[in-house]
C-alpha cells in the first residue's frame, strides 16, 4: 500500500528533523518495552515544490446607494392611520355582526326542534 510507505518516510522525516534540532539521536523514541511488532522499513522519498502563483486581489465592487422613499408629511401618516383603524373597526363590526346572526339562527332552529319534540312523541 503507498500510503504506507508514505506515512513511514513521513515519520522519518520527522525524527531526522527532530534530531537534527535538538542534536540528540539517541534519545528521539526510545522505546518504553520491546514490542512484538516487526520492523518496518522506511523509504525517504523526496518531495518537490510547487510553485504558486497568487494573482492580486482586486478591489471590491462599490456598494450602489440605497434608494430611500421620500419621508412622509406627519398628515399622511396621520390620516393613512386613520383610515386603517376604521378599516379595522368595520372588519369587526362585521364579525360581531354576522355572529349574532349565526346564534341567532342557531337558537331559532334548536327551539323549533325543541317544540316539534314535545308533540305526539314527546307525549307518553
Amino acid at each position: 500500500m503507498k500510503w504506507i510507505r508514505e506515512r513511514d518516510a513521513l515519520i522519518a522525516q520527522t525524527m531526522a528533523f527532530v534530531q537534527s534540532v535538538t542534536g540528540r539521536k539517541d534519545d528521539v523514541l526510545r522505546p518504553e518495552a520491546p514490542t512484538d511488532r516487526a520492523a518496518a522499513t522506511i523509504e525517504v522519498v523526496a518531495v518537490e515544490a510547487v510553485k504558486v502563483e497568487i494573482a492580486p486581489l482586486q478591489p471590491p465592487p462599490q456598494p450602489q446607494p440605497i434608494q430611500l422613499s421620500p419621508p412622509r408629511a406627519s398628515g399622511d401618516f396621520r390620516t393613512e392611520m386613520q383610515a386603517r383603524i376604521a378599516n379595522f373597526r368595520k372588519h369587526q363590526e362585521r364579525f360581531e355582526r354576522e355572529r349574532e346572526e349565526y346564534c341567532a339562527e342557531t337558537l331559532t332552529k334548536l327551539r323549533a326542534a325543541i317544540r316539534d319534540a314535545s308533540g305526539p312523541l314527546g307525549k307518553k
